[in-house]
């Protein structure tokens, strides 16, 4: 797992998802690929967390996908091989029970801008240029970014991207809805911790119940969608943060969420 790091920069859960293979501009080997899903899936696990931050350690990009370099002398059946461990690689971030929030500057193309997608939110800076550039090198996105982009914005505008493969600047990001905040050079990373720090100082129960609300009820009717959320009240309707959540809001104190 050299080529990602954790820091936990917030003592009360935020923690820090770092993409560190800036030799490459975090381009995704087959290891680096098994290196994301190991700490995805060591987070998915630990309670204490509740917001994570993705973030690179390039100077130039997020990530620029997958590492073509290595896939140059790959056979057919090195390919099929390579495909369920990517495949885990996004699955780990998408999968995450606690809300994610990847801080964008530079490159992220294909499975970088996947990676992205693959958080609940986008924080980018102004050098920001994402892309899906798989039909040129003759693939389709394979890391969620068919469905992920066209959730994001829509059919037609995901369509444009997905389909010319072009590259879209920071304005054009945050006006198609990719980024949901644009800031200035070099801020990615502290504006997307202080947004993961305000989502962790709310309660662990409520925010992972409607982070699971959200998810599940996305792609359903109504119905079945306020069946969802009905179920994500009731857990959190009789846990100890509403007790906690009630009690500070009338002694007009903070709350000390037990999370559960």
């Amino acid at each position: 797992m050299d080529t990602v790091r954790v820091r936990r920069p917030d003592p009360n859960g935020v923690v820090e998802f770092v993409l560190d293979r800036p030799q490459a501009h975090n381009a995704i080997s087959t290891e680096h690929a098994r290196a994301i899903a190991a700490v995805g899936e060591s987070l998915a696990e630990d309670t204490t967390v509740r917001a994570v931050v993705v973030s690179s350690t390039s100077e130039k990009a997020f990530c620029v996908g997958a590492d073509l370099k290595e896939r140059n002398s790959f056979s057919d059946d090195d390919l099929r091989r390579q495909r369920p461990v990517m495949r885990a690689a996004f699955n780990a971030l998408l999968d995450l029970p606690v809300p994610t929030v990847a801080a964008i500057h530079g490159y992220a193309l294909g499975g970088g801008f996947e990676l992205a997608l693959s958080c609940d939110l986008i924080v980018a800076d102004d050098t920001a240029v994402v892309g899906l550039p798989e039909v040129s090198v003759g693939l389709v996105p394979g890391g969620g970014g068919t469905q992920l982009l066209a959730r994001r914005i829509g059919w037609s505008r995901a369509s444009d991207l997905v389909f010319t493969g072009r590259r879209v600047d920071a304005d054009e990001a945050y006006r198609l809805g990719i980024a949901d905040r644009l800031v200035l050079t070099g801020q990615a990373r502290d504006v997307a911790l202080e947004l993961a720090a305000t989502i962790a100082g709310n309660s662990p129960v409520g925010v992972r119940s409607a982070k699971r609300a959200m998810r599940l009820g996305l792609d359903g009717s109504l119905a079945a969608g306020l069946d969802v959320e009905d179920a994500a009240w009731r857990t959190t309707a009789f846990s100890g943060d509403r007790t906690e959540g009630i009690a500070a809001f009338n002694e007009k104190r903070e709350p000390n969420w037990p999370g559960v």
